[in-house]
């Protein structure tokens, strides 16, 4: 190895601060409360809190974050002979933060450049120059000289650049990407060049932590960890960089400070930490045991990393009625989360701060969650390391690009290259992630973005780590293979039926919609699935959703729910929260009160008088209007037409149609007989769109829009029934889209022990 002459300290030639250059964030259409925070101080400090990789820490690392010289040329331009100014790294070249805020296509190029110095106790030692993500494409060059390119615009990557150091004095740093955003078919989730609806402003360059740290020639370069709860073991992997020759390793494992593992060998092997009684990790229980790996030539310490692991096990299997359930550590539990952007209106992809990457999962925890689905994007594993701590479950998606695969059409082809990068990038997520605990799903696809090949990728990635589940596609084009079966409805909720060895969830629904003026990215034209006017309008309909929601986990037995989604997004104003996190937009205790319903043992529904999804049931209808009083139980209802339910246009999503209506109005009657009369009566209804429900004369319901899928609505006027003949009367009336009703009655209760 070269031997270097080294002075003191990493630092920024000049001592540039923000008031002397254009590195102040600009005014953004939004900014959040820790945007006051940043600096290039806070944002370069070195403190264990701030070490980007906490499951391989070392103690010896220069944080590079800070203010770089920025430029953006042709895609063509060879080298700059200037720059145009200052960047806040690690914020992209759009966002407010980065002081920048300028959009960069795919005929640009951004260049960076950074002059350091390395500190004189690192001499003898390996450099090794860490970037956490840089999008898309970036190659780098020490004092001139290229030491490599990487593409993948949300993996962590590294560059040993010991032999392009020269010496003495300060070393120069250039960095340059490329990124074709929607103009490339390389993986990128919601980014494009020109922002609408639910799609949204891109990221380009530089967004996650830079940083320098020394190793020894002979170094630990990564961890495996694989967690057997059933055998009570934690078994360790260990990657090396370098030459090992006489080495061993150390790995010992602690609980609260005290050890209670041990185990050494080769690095080429295996170790297995046996724990007795393991304290399991779970959202209630989010237990962590501490790690610390050494490896060791001729006995002698010479590399050392800090790491932690949880003991934790996801699988699929049946729950005490022979459902098919997702279990946690050998327990059904129902997961139920939010969709999660990870977007923010001042840093885009980069959050302001590690505090403001705590926080959303703080406040999802609050409101009663116990999962995230991270939606196409990738975090910094900083994100998932405050999961790991505070206890929410991740569902973690490939991020998206490509061409889609519409709705019960076939995959599509995508070329060589472009399934080869989509590959490489999905292998690189599930190994550098592997660790995370919190992590218990991966899904290749979403809505049918980008999938091709599914039977084999979705084996691909159970081979690759069997510890996890996979979901093939998460809504539209399910292909029967993984181990969930997943549908989106909006606003839902329903449910598809669980197969023999797949669990039934809800990928997505709700979607309902709230703009809070003053915490808007634009003051009009916002968006959502549905809209309110108010907080408390809001918070009714969601915790009608949750309600529903809750039925659907006893019958027909779903697993897991996500909702739509944590917070606003650009003009996407169907959060939880506002962009800017300012407001949590619903009544907090009243959610979360709902959504820890969602955990308890579910509720026991016996059906009174069944509706066309139970069995086939025979109603009379009319589509002429009849006079008043038709819905009275004297009414003759005996020159009216006579067909099975439910009622609709073929095709209508949830329903099961039995007899086809396709004018807008329809009429309905029903008689059934009961020989109690239950308590807790609920209608179980379809209905699309607006209708009226009456029983044995008296109307009991008149819910407005429509349904995807037949719900429970509690019906005040149970009492109605008797022993004997009753009736059901429905009007109902369509003005376009899919169409559809149908009906039945159940009784609804608790379980007795809870």
């Amino acid at each position: 190895m070269k031997n270097l002459v080294l002075v003191a300290s990493v630092a920024l030639i000049g001592q540039i601060t923000m008031a002397q250059t254009s590195g102040q964030p600009r005014k953004g259409p939004l900014m959040t409360r820790w945007t006051a925070d940043v600096s290039p101080e806070t944002v370069s400090a070195e403190s264990p809190e701030q070490y980007p990789r906490p499951q391989l820490v070392r103690r010896d690392w220069s944080n590079l974050n800070g203010l770089w010289e920025y430029a953006i040329l042709p895609r063509d331009a060879k080298w700059p002979a200037d720059y145009d100014g200052h960047i806040l790294v690690p914020f992209p070249v759009e966002s407010a933060l980065s002081g920048v805020m300028q959009r960069v296509p795919e005929n640009q190029r951004l260049w960076y450049r950074r002059r350091i110095d390395i500190p004189a106790a690192w001499s003898g030692q390996r450099l090794l120059l860490q970037f956490g993500a840089v999008d898309w494409e970036a190659s780098v060059w020490i004092n001139g000289q290229s030491v490599g390119t990487h593409r993948g615009g949300y993996d962590p990557f590294t560059f040993e650049i010991t032999a392009a150091m020269k010496e003495p004095g300060p070393q120069e740093i250039v960095v340059a990407v490329w990124d074709p955003t929607d103009a490339g078919e390389q993986p990128r989730g919601k980014q494009v060049h020109k922002p609408e609806g639910i799609w949204y402003t891109p990221t380009t360059g530089i967004w996650q932590t830079v940083w320098l740290e020394p190793v020894p020639d002979g170094y630990i370069e990564d961890l495996k960890i694989v967690p057997d709860v059933d055998a009570g073991l934690a078994r360790l992997s260990v990657k090396w960089g370098g030459v090992v020759d006489r080495y061993t390793v150390k790995a010992t494992a602690r609980a609260d400070g005290k050890v209670v593992a041990t185990a050494s060998g080769s690095p080429r092997t295996s170790l297995d930490l046996r724990i007795s009684e393991p304290k399991l990790w779970s959202p209630a229980s989010p237990f962590l045991y501490d790690l610390t790996v050494t490896l060791l030539r001729d006995g002698k310490p010479v590399d050392e990393v800090a790491s932690y692991f949880g003991m934790r096990k996801v699988s699929i299997g049946k729950d005490k009625q022979g459902t098919t359930r997702i279990l946690l550590n050998n327990e059904p539990l129902f997961m139920y989360g939010t969709l999660d952007q990870g977007f923010w209106p001042d840093g885009l992809y980069a959050a302001p701060s590690d505090d403001a990457l705590r926080y959303d999962i703080e406040i999802t925890r609050q409101l009663g969650f116990n999962m995230i689905r991270k939606h196409v994007k990738i975090e910094p594993q900083r994100w998932y390391a405050w999961c790991d701590k505070i206890g929410l479950l991740v569902w973690q998606d490939m991020p998206s690009g490509n061409r889609s695969a519409a709705p019960g059409h076939p995959d599509i082809e995508r070329t060589k290259e472009s399934a080869a990068q989509f590959e490489f990038e999905m292998k690189q997520m599930i190994d550098h992630l592997h660790d995370h605990p919190s992590i218990v799903m991966w899904i290749p696809f979403n809505e049918g973005w980008g999938q091709y090949d599914t039977r084999r990728i979705t084996q691909w990635v159970k081979q690759t780590d069997p510890t996890r589940l996979v979901n093939c596609a998460s809504g539209w084009n399910d292909r029967g293979v993984g181990d969930v079966f997943d549908i989106h409805a909006y606003p839902g909720p329903a449910s598809p039926n669980p197969e023999p060895t797949r669990a039934a969830v809800l990928g997505e629904f709700g979607g309902l919609g709230l703009p809070i003026a003053g915490h808007t990215w634009q003051d009009e034209k916002n968006w959502g699935y549905r809209s309110f006017a108010s907080s408390a309008e809001l918070t009714e309909a969601y915790v009608g959703l949750v309600r529903s929601l809750r039925h659907l986990i006893t019958e027909p037995g779903l697993s897991a729910a996500v909702y739509t989604q944590t917070t606003d997004v650009e003009i996407e104003v169907n959060g939880l929260l506002t962009y800017d996190r300012a407001q949590v937009k619903i009544d907090q205790r009243r959610a979360a009160d709902a959504n820890r319903q969602l955990y308890q043992p579910p509720p026991i529904i016996e059906i009174i008088a069944p509706s066309a999804q139970e069995r086939p049931t025979t109603w009379r209808y009319t589509t002429d209007a009849p006079p008043n009083g038709w819905f009275e139980p004297s009414w003759d209802d005996s020159v009216w037409s006579s067909g099975p339910g439910g009622f609709g246009r073929d095709g209508t999503p949830g329903i099961v149609i039995g007899t086809k209506w396709l004018t807008s109005d329809i009429w309905l009657r029903r008689s059934f007989e009961l020989k109690d009369v239950p308590a807790n009566v609920h209608l179980k209804l379809y209905h699309d769109e607006d209708c009226q429900v009456f029983l044995n004369g008296v109307q009991v319901a008149a819910p407005k829009g429509y349904t995807t899928c037949y719900k429970l609505f509690p019906v005040s006027g149970g009492t109605l029934l008797k022993p004997g003949r009753n009736l059901i009367a429905i009007h109902c009336h369509q003005t376009t889209g899919g169409q559809g009703v149908d009906a039945g009655l159940a009784s609804v209760r608790e379980p007795e022990s809870r």
